[in-house]
């Protein structure tokens, strides 16, 4: 008997669809008329031991039991899916062969792999497991992974990553919420205060991002603009044209460090110095350009756009994606974090195409003008891991109730697609360097040749057609040509502060970590792959720091609350910053590609979660609001008694 092992039960299902017919359906599992059997997990079946499972001293919080490092790690079963834990160890053992069908991600591979060694299944029945990628849950893509199921063997090292990950969330999370929420305590905070390796760094930015917002003073800083006559044989008038003062080095020393000029006196003495002045082209270039085709959208690039055009969270976002792809049908897997596709998936564009254009949505128009044969740079083998990008699938979205939220993500995700069969956008730059009485000016100019695959963005950016008159013009500059500089201009500027972190902004934040990342050596890591968390998770970190009130909305401003600043405040500084947990980032992707191991990975951990408890024992904590002890609720059959801080899960 053949047995498949599904993460959820609508993938299942799907499975079950695309297998022998007759099937009988139980609430556990399905069995298929040949005898094959389709069962699933719910989610996660399994959890990570809590401290007490270890050793019964650990359920009392105190600093001397810390750090709690297990010798031997321990899983046990979440207690509302006991039933089909029973079930599936009665099929894992009848099964001669089985499927593992978890989602295509790091965490679908654990989940399903843990069960497995959970049952304490033979190595030799072990390394027999298939593995079944299905990202698409309509029949005939179901149909055509099953035609290609691979050894699972070959994903083990994702797996182990996940192991990794799961692990060292535990190991940081216990330890650092127990140390800093007995530290609390000594200051009048009787609340749990938790801490993880990711959402501790995330609340770290905006907390930091507030700091400079409050301590920020603006300053004026100046720019020169050059007003030019260009002769025009072809026209009466001459065309006018502004180029902008480039300061020198000599002036740096009156410059910020982003090169703009604070001293007013100086750039008044460029404006008289160039008044109906000489201005002679030192240089001219002028380029044909192209912007290729935007990629499909992976998880990530899906919520920061959803967040702002529709103002949605991250949260929302995800579970609008899982309605399109488990409910509808209409989407591929969406907790991607890649934004490529497979070659071999080229071939069904026509259908899906076919499909937007018979339906009754926006989209369809666009559709009936997407050139199915154009292959943007989407489709590229090499950049496929265990997913690809999201994508909508050949399922027909006629006569599909959509509410307005599924509505506005899959026409987002279908407008990212059908791009793809568009036409690159093509311009032409000409960049303008002028001297005049000595000072350097320079200008860009951009006109569009080619609207290409930006018709279907009309709002997302002004037009590139600037001035076609006036390109034409420049083209006949060449070296040397002297125009006349009619006046100088002086413009006075005020610095801005920061802006609070948005839903979209915070996201981005997060996927391009490196930027906030103080150790140039990681930073140099991070800057094209990883990112604080993964795409996955994201969006659970920023909600779960809003439900601990660590973080609040103003609005679209995302803000710390008073503990959450505090909390930031008062850890250990290593705690705060994302250098380390986008270096851990890092290394569990540098396991699931055989790069590195679990034992490089864990053991350093630990010493580092060590340090850090050592580090947190000695804060004061001091900023903290006082809260008093909050009851636990008891059966009214018992009294209350003493009361301790209760456990949370951590990120």
């Amino acid at each position: 008997m053949k047995l498949y092992i599904a993460e959820k039960p609508s993938l299942g299902r799907a499975i079950a669809a695309a297998l022998p017919k007759p099937h009988k359906n139980h609430k556990t599992h399905i069995e298929l008329a040949n005898g094959d059997v389709v069962s699933w997990c719910i989610g996660h079946i399994l959890s990570q031991a809590d401290p007490q499972d270890y050793d019964a001293s650990f359920k009392k919080w105190s600093m001397e039991t810390l750090p709690i490092v297990p010798q031997q790690w321990q899983l046990k079963p979440i207690p509302r899916t006991r039933a089909q834990l029973t079930i599936l160890r009665k099929l894992v053992k009848q099964a001669d062969e089985i499927i593992h069908a978890g989602d295509p991600d790091r965490e679908g591979q654990l989940l399903i792999d843990e069960v497995i060694d959970y049952f304490k299944v033979s190595q030799s029945k072990k390394n027999k497991i298939k593995r079944l990628l299905i990202s698409d849950l309509n029949l005939p893509a179901v149909k055509r992974s099953l035609k290609s199921l691979t050894s699972n063997l070959n994903f083990m090292p994702l797996s182990v990553s996940a192991l990794a990950r799961s692990r060292a969330d535990w190991l940081y999370g216990i330890n650092l919420t127990r140390a800093c929420t007995l530290q609390g305590q000594k200051q009048g905070y009787h609340n749990v205060l938790s801490v993880g390796r990711v959402q501790t760094p995330v609340l770290g930015l905006v907390v930091r991002r507030e700091q400079e917002i409050a301590h920020f003073i603006a300053k004026p800083f100046y720019q020169v603009l050059a007003h030019l006559n260009i002769d025009n044989e072809s026209s009466s008038s001459p065309e006018q044209l502004t180029v902008k003062w480039q300061p020198s080095e000599a002036c740096l020393p009156y410059c910020d460090e982003d090169g703009r000029v604070l001293v007013k006196a100086l750039a008044q003495n460029v404006v008289n110095r160039i008044h109906d002045q000489a201005a002679v082209v030192e240089s001219l270039n002028i380029e044909q350009k192209q912007q290729n085709q935007p990629l499909p959208f992976n998880l990530s690039s899906l919520q920061i756009s959803a967040a702002k055009q529709f103002s949605m969270n991250a949260k929302l976002v995800l579970d609008v994606c899982q309605a399109l792809y488990e409910k509808h049908k209409l989407i591929t897997y969406p907790r991607s974090d890649c934004r490529y596709l497979p070659k071999e998936q080229f071939k069904q564009a026509p259908g899906i195409i076919n499909h937007l254009i018979t339906s009754n949505l926006p989209c369809s128009e666009f559709a009936k003008n997407a050139d199915s044969t154009i292959r943007s740079k989407a489709w590229n083998d090499t950049k496929i891991t265990a997913h690809h990008a999201i994508i909508p699938t050949e399922k027909s979205p006629q006569n599909i109730s959509l509410n307005s939220f599924e509505k506005n993500i899959y026409l987002l995700i279908v407008r990212q697609y059908l791009a793809q069969f568009y036409d690159v956008f093509q311009y032409q730059q000409t960049k303008l360097t002028v001297k005049i009485a000595g000072g350097i000016f320079k200008t860009c100019l951009k006109v569009e040749k080619q609207q290409g695959w930006k018709v279907l963005f009309p709002s997302k950016e002004k037009s590139l057609a600037e001035s076609s008159a006036l390109s034409v013009v420049l083209s006949q500059l060449s070296q040397g040509q002297i125009l006349h500089c009619r006046q100088g201009e002086l413009i006075e500027k005020q610095t801005s502060a920061p802006e609070s972190f948005t839903d979209a902004s915070l996201l981005s934040a997060m996927t391009g970590i490196a930027r906030f990342v103080s150790d140039e050596n990681i930073r140099k890591v991070l800057r094209e792959t990883d990112g604080l968390g993964t795409d996955a998770t994201r969006a659970g970190i920023i909600d779960l720091l809003f439900k601990r009130d660590f973080l609040i909305r103003q609005g679209k401003k995302i803000i710390a609350t008073e503990v959450g600043a505090a909390l930031i405040n008062a850890l250990p500084m290593q705690a705060t910053l994302p250098d380390m947990t986008a270096q851990w980032e890092a290394n569990l992707t540098a396991i699931s590609e055989k790069n590195a191991s679990y034992i490089s990975f864990m053991q350093p951990l630990t010493c580092t979660v060590t340090e850090m408890v050592k580090g947190a024992a000695q804060q004061t904590f001091s900023g903290l609001p006082q809260v008093a002890f909050k009851p636990k609720r008891t059966s009214r059959a018992k009294k209350k008694s003493s009361v301790k801080p209760a456990v949370k899960k951590v990120s």
